[in-house]
């Protein structure tokens, strides 16, 4: 079928309301459900680089992080991207971003050892400061997560077989492993899956989880006092070496979705979301998404009527208005990551410097 044919189709398709379009993924249409309306549209990245990481402070400021060093920053919604590299850091995997504001901004980098870092600017990418260089050979940092500009926590796998995770109270300036008594034990060989920078999140003032993988039980980590101290509760997708989970939504009142699957078989389809209903304490399975393979990140959607969580991974994006019990597809597009600001603003990024802007409209 031609590029053409398929275009004109699905267009035909989404102004009788049967479908929702993607205007520039011709595949990326919804069967048979008149539940949701999306329109797409790409953007111009001005570089070519793997983007892993996508952190959306409002429907005009996003920041975006990748390999070979790449960072990138708007300040109109995506019309105009500025993209850099690190001077130094052109071998660094920028696989996590989290920003406050057009200033200030944290970039994690992931990688064995000295790669894992954690750089910080207050005046907009024009200058970084390292504040965090991994001095354990074996260890690899995969994500992290902030309260507020001052206070978070950044999480890798276990070293010396103990979890890995780290807090600042300064603004980045200390970072400190949280002693093991802290801690849950870990799994043998448990660590996390560095593929989209939301592995870890928070919410309020004081709540936080970390989604693990590769151990025996696919687990949340969950802290109800600022990263201080943690606990551990399994959940229901597969667990196992290159499985596990890789991505936290957090809904509201006490619900959220943790997701992954088998890492690197991208054409299966296996029970790989999980839900919460009390905060991360218990789990059950929720749906299965359309999409074949593992969920690389995810977003809540705020500002839709319903529980709205988009999932993306290297089959496409699906996007769910129940909170995981239904998937609907958007795109057959690979992404890694996704983030929004509102039903209007929202950001996939993923290879060869792919960024598309979404909006949804519930049309149920």
């Amino acid at each position: 079928m031609s590029f053409k044919f398929r275009f004109w189709v699905c267009n035909f398709m989404f102004l009788s309301s049967f479908l929702g379009c993607s205007r520039e993924d011709p595949r990326g249409f919804m069967p048979d459900s008149p539940r949701v309306r999306v329109t797409s549209e790409k953007q111009d990245s001005q570089t070519q680089a793997l983007l892993q990481a996508v952190s959306v402070v409002d429907e005009n400021t996003v920041w975006v992080s990748g390999h070979e060093g790449t960072y990138m920053l708007t300040l109109d919604g995506g019309l105009n991207w500025m993209s850099r590299t690190l001077t130094g850091g052109e071998t660094l995997e920028f696989r996590d971003v989290e920003a406050f504001n057009a200033r200030t901004a944290y970039l994690l980098s992931s990688g064995t050892g000295s790669l894992s870092k954690i750089y910080r600017t207050d005046d907009g990418g024009s200058s970084w400061r390292l504040q965090f260089n991994m001095d354990y050979p074996e260890g690899f940092l995969d994500c992290m997560a902030f309260w507020d500009e001052n206070v978070g926590i950044a999480y890798g796998d276990a070293v010396e077989e103990e979890l890995f995770i780290l807090r600042t109270e300064d603004g980045g300036e200390s970072w400190i492993r949280i002693g093991t008594s802290s801690l849950p034990k870990a799994q043998v060989g448990e660590g996390g899956f560095a593929a989209s920078g939301t592995c870890a999140a928070t919410e309020g003032d004081s709540r936080g989880w970390v989604a693990t993988g590769n151990g025996e039980d696919a687990r949340v980590l969950y802290t109800e006092d600022r990263g201080q101290t943690w606990q551990a509760a399994v959940t229901p997708v597969v667990g196992g070496s290159l499985a596990g989970l890789t991505t936290i939504a957090v809904l509201n009142q006490g619900e959220m979705l943790a997701m992954g699957g088998l890492i690197g078989n991208d054409t299966l389809r296996t029970d790989n979301v999980a839900r919460s209903l009390d905060y991360g304490k218990t789990w059950d399975l929720a749906g299965t998404p359309e999409m074949l393979g593992p969920i690389y990140g995810s977003s809540r959607v705020p500002g839709m009527p319903t529980q709205t969580v988009f999932a993306v991974g290297p089959d496409g994006g699906d996007v769910s208005l129940d909170g995981g019990n239904t998937w609907i597809p958007v795109t057959r597009e690979t992404y890694w990551a996704v983030g929004f600001a509102s039903p209007q603003a929202g950001w996939l990024v993923g290879p060869d410097g792919r960024i598309t802007r979404f909006s949804l409209r519930d049309d149920r």
